[in-house]
């Protein structure tokens, strides 16, 4: 194989640990200087590419680099830029071909998601085409881990380890408050048909009785008066109820409870969930209710990270270049369980065609019979993915995260393209 570029670029609503990901990308490319000569980083995701806005990383230190494995956010830039299918947007993809061309780019790796798959798999069909085809790799990150056959997605077992961190010293709050004060409160979390960072919710519950009493998983319809009673159930047993909601549940049409408008990609913007349901306990029940929504939160906070999902996040950058290296393409780095207990995974190869676009819910056997909690087999699923602490280094109080100097490579064709 003849020696080459790379290029990487990080997709989609960004983790704590995907720049965990970028330094097994860029550690173990300065590793195979046979078969890659620089790497270059698209400028916010996708778009860096087709406006040729691209990153030499080559002119980063090695500690700046080895930084990223303990900095949260993107650190090249994310988008929510989704290319569209090849026979109604050519011109997209001929876009990128003619600056991977320029740049002599024979590797491309995409950080992201299922759509983000979904990109990686349509350049290389693409590509399949071409005298000198580009090996195209993706690379697994979403905090939702609704990713097909990889066993978790690497940026889930954070936040779902600050999610339960969080509603575990909320209830604690509550629970000393509730005779006088607040009795009820919900916490928002992300998934939208995918209930894995609710579910991980429950890992706050150490004994019987502990909060949280009622998880709300997509996965479920929502039925208003099960609900209400089991927030009376709750309240007689503890004296009060903590619940874990996600954005995306529904009622029995089928329908949000809680949307707004469409993203870039075309999902509808979720939200809001939380203070609907309290304002609903708050009505019939005559309870005072409090919520929060993390947000952002949830996706960012390096600081509580799973050790786990950082050395997971590393080795699945690490597994992408030793792919394309090895020269395998259409493939994305999938984490295999090996054991429950001990937890022992590896990492293997998934075709792109078979992770683009599918989304992986909690099964059934993983959620109670009543619907309000998970069941064993979910907690063994669960537990090992938020365990271990790595902790950034700090510097007078605060996280010492890393910004790196991000130089644009020289561009070399004439003309823009409009995004």
């Amino acid at each position: 194989m003849a020696r080459k570029n790379a290029f990487y670029a990080q997709s989609g609503g960004v983790s704590a640990v995907i720049n965990a990901s970028a330094c097994g990308v860029l550690q173990t490319a300065r590793q195979h200087p046979d078969h890659i000569a620089k790497v270059y980083a698209g400028r916010n995701g996708i778009i860096g590419a087709l406006t040729e806005d691209l990153i030499d990383t080559s002119v980063e230190p090695e500690a700046a680099i080895a930084a990223l494995k303990y900095t949260p956010g993107a650190a090249f830039g994310s988008c929510r830029y989704k290319l569209g299918p090849v026979h109604e947007h050519r011109a997209q993809y001929e876009r990128l071909i003619e600056v991977f061309r320029a740049h002599d780019v024979g590797f491309f790796f995409y950080n992201g998601g299922g759509d983000s798959q979904d990109t990686a798999w349509k350049v290389s069909e693409m590509s399949a085409g071409l005298a000198d085809p580009i090996v195209c790799v993706g690379i697994p990150k979403t905090v939702d881990n609704d990713l097909e056959i990889t066993d978790c997605s690497p940026g889930f077992g954070s936040a779902a380890k600050y999610a339960a961190i969080s509603l575990r010293e909320v209830a604690l709050d509550v629970a000393a408050m509730s005779r006088t004060s607040t009795n009820v409160f919900a916490l928002e979390v992300m998934g939208r048909h995918a209930g894995w960072t609710t579910a991980a919710c429950a890992l706050a519950a150490e004994h019987e009785g502990d909060a949280p009493h009622i998880l709300l998983l997509p996965e479920v319809v929502f039925d208003e008066e099960r609900f209400l009673v089991r927030v009376e159930q709750a309240l007689a047993e503890h004296g009060y109820c903590v619940i874990a909601v996600s954005e995306g549940i529904k009622g029995s049409d089928g329908e949000f409870l809680s949307a707004g408008t469409k993203d870039a990609f075309g999902h509808t913007r979720l939200g809001g969930v939380a203070p609907l349901i309290t304002n609903l306990i708050n009505a019939k029940l005559s309870c005072k209710c409090r919520w929060a929504t993390p947000g952002y939160l949830q996706r960012s906070a390096r600081h509580i990270a799973s050790e786990t999902d950082v050395e997971q996040a590393y080795a699945v950058g690490r597994a992408a270049v030793e792919f394309a290296v090895a020269g395998k393409n259409a493939v994305m780095p999938a984490i295999r369980r090996l054991s429950d207990d001990p937890y022992r995974w590896d990492v293997v190869e998934a075709p792109l065609s078979q992770v683009a676009n599918r989304e992986k819910l909690l099964p059934p056997h993983f959620i109670t019979a009543d619907g309000f909690g998970i069941t064993e087999a979910a907690r063994r699923y669960l537990a090992p993915l938020i365990a271990g602490e790595a902790y950034p280094p700090f510097k007078q109080g605060l996280p010492d995260y890393v910004k790196l100097g991000n130089v644009q490579a020289p561009k070399k064709l004439i003309g823009t393209f409009a995004i």
